[in-house]
Formats: C-alpha cells, structure tokens, sequence
C-alpha cells in the first residue's frame, strides 16, 4: 500500500515563502517521475512542477516557474516543493503524486499519468 502524505501549507502574505513537503511509504517513489499538482476552488487540478527519476531534471508550469523549486530526497523517499515570492493566485489545495512506471517528459504535465496521489496541503495567499 502506497501512502504519500504532504505537509507545510499554510497561510501565508503575498510575497511570503512555505515549503512543502511530500512523505512516501510503501514504495520507493524516486525510481519515477513525481510532480506536484493544485486545484483552486472551481477550477481543474493543475499541474505545477515534476522531477525526473534521478532528480536530474526539473519541469514547471509557466505561471510558477523561476519562484518554485521542485526537490527530492531520495533516502528519505520525500519529495519537497519550496514556494517563494507567493501570490494570491497560487492559492490553492497542493497533491503530491508519484508514477508507477516509466513515462516521458512531455507527459509530465498529465496528471492521468501518475498512480499515486497525497491527500492535499491547504495554501493560503493573502494579499
């Protein structure tokens, strides 16, 4: 049984910096893709940043990169997203997923792709 289980939301002012953190058991996570996705109220889940198996290679949307950093520890099957320059509209409940097998970067961004899922981290952004 795979259990991912994020921390480290919160809220936060505009401009403020959180980090989340993303707990793995059950299975080894590092050995594919991991990303994290958000869904904002109304709106459809997504997807935020992935990193690759080795942790080589990093990929974000658009709307986070260059303030978000997507990381993983893999001795400690954890995988981290550091927040910063935070906006209102990064308001939003965060998930963690991880990928049961091998798939290519240019389906990072597809959250049907991944197998595993947390349970979501509430952030808040205030302005």
């Amino acid at each position: 049984q795979v259990q991912l289980v994020e921390s480290g939301g919160g809220l936060v002012q505009a401009g403020d910096s959180l980090r989340l953190s993303c707990a793995a058991s059950g299975r080894t996570l590092s050995r594919y893709a991991r990303a994290w996705f958000r869904q904002a109220p109304g709106k459809e889940r997504e997807f935020v940043a992935a990193i690759n198996w080795s942790g080589g290679s990093t990929y974000y949307a658009d709307s986070v990169k260059g303030r978000f950093t997507i990381s993983g520890d893999n001795a400690k099957n954890t995988l981290y997203l550091q927040m910063n320059s935070l906006k209102p509209s990064d308001t939003a409940v965060y998930y963690c997923a991880g990928a049961a097998s091998y798939f290519g970067s240019s389906w990072y961004p597809d959250l049907s792709r991944y197998a595993y899922w947390g349970q979501g981290t509430q952030v808040t952004v205030s302005s």
